[in-house]
């Protein structure tokens, strides 16, 4: 059954988040009638407190009726799973420590995470974060980041990037063109970065460029203002960040993903009409719904849906550009594994828990 019409195909172009561990009836008529082209699972969508092979079975299930509801073999089925904080799934999947402790580690790391990850039937992975920790008061980055320095972040999450890589996951740059310097959390309100483009290419640009010139397949955007490149809009919606710099001066060909666009330093300005029309004109290919911050709400996305359609309808959105963006996410998709859930032997998972203790202790001293 193709998408319904009134959507124009905006599934395409849409990663979004499920309400539980179970579908609800939103989530039913989402996956039916706009059929994304990915999900996005949070510690929402695995049944915690429960033996290991009882909520792997219950992620299992879950994973199966999504795909039969949204009509889709192929997905891009992903998790924000960093380390530290950023961890959504339960035990016994190991628990690394933040980033900034095992950056001398981080392939060996990448691949331990890895084989986690597709046992989860998980084939696209939230990381490497390519921030700086260059911030001491920032929120919301800090040890997420690999390294304090530009070149101890470059090394950091290259190495990682090519550890998921090697082992078959999908690795995304985050969150362009840096977020590192921040003292505002983004979740919550809109950070403004007064950088000029030369500190950005002296600094914030330099892991971003590494993992580029690694072929990394996907990057996240920053909902940040940067009002000295431009003052108008957010890295998400702005052609001066995401295509003068991103596409052209660093020559990134891959896939522009939005972050979160429930987060509340964008999220009114997504239930406007034409912000759609102007984030993909500016170069976001793919944009996460998560329904995890502000809503559960469904409707949201379907006001996004629309607005897309209706852009579409009224020429302000260019049906060209809309189907590069499309050629370059079904590109990515057409070599993407699909993964089948599967529990992991005892001998793995302490051997990756022993790596994790070890890990703790390896790094983290100041550059």
């Amino acid at each position: 059954m193709p998408e319904l019409q009134q959507f124009r195909g905006f599934g395409n172009h849409l990663i979004l988040g499920i309400s539980g561990t179970t579908l609800s009836d939103d989530d039913k008529r989402a996956l039916s009638e706009l059929k994304p082209i990915g999900v996005i699972f949070f510690g929402k969508n695995f049944l915690d407190g429960t033996p290991y092979e009882v909520w792997l079975e219950s992620f299992r299930q879950l994973i199966d009726q999504i795909r039969q509801y949204a009509e889709r073999d192929s997905m891009f089925t992903t998790l924000d799973h960093e380390g530290g904080r950023v961890v959504r799934t339960p035990l016994p999947i190991t628990r690394f420590p933040y980033a900034y402790l095992w950056r001398s580690h981080s392939r060996e790391v990448a691949r331990a995470t890895a084989v986690e990850l597709k046992s989860l039937g998980i084939n696209l992975s939230w990381a490497p974060v390519a921030d700086i920790f260059s911030h001491p008061q920032n929120p919301i980055i800090g040890p997420r980041a690999f390294g304090s320095t530009p070149e101890t972040a470059s090394l950091g999450a290259r190495d990682y990037y090519l550890g998921l890589q090697e082992s078959g996951i999908l690795g995304c740059a985050k969150h362009f063109p840096g977020h590192g310097d921040t003292s505002k959390d983004s979740h919550i309100e809109l950070p403004i970065l007064n950088l000029t483009l030369e500190d950005l290419r002296n600094r914030e640009l330099i892991p971003f460029k590494t993992l580029i010139e690694a072929q990394i397949p996907l990057i996240m955007t920053a909902h940040i203002l940067f009002p000295k490149i431009d003052p108008d809009v957010p890295a998400t919606l702005s052609q001066s960040i995401l295509n003068d710099i991103l596409r052209e001066e660093l020559g990134f060909e891959g896939v522009v993903v939005s972050d979160d666009l429930d987060m509340k330093a964008i999220s009114e300005m997504f239930i406007q009409s034409g912000t759609v029309a102007r984030a993909i004109h500016a170069g976001c290919d793919l944009f996460i719904v998560s329904r995890n911050i502000n809503s559960s709400s469904i409707e949201r996305t379907y006001r996004i849906a629309e607005d897309f359609a209706e852009s579409l309808g009224n020429g302000s959105l260019d049906e060209s550009v809309v189907a590069a963006a499309r050629e370059r996410i079904e590109k990515l998709l057409a070599v993407t594994p699909q993964y089948a859930v599967h529990p992991l032997d005892q001998e793995t998972l302490v051997k990756n828990a022993q790596l994790a203790i070890a890990c703790s202790f390896q790094d983290g001293k100041p550059e």
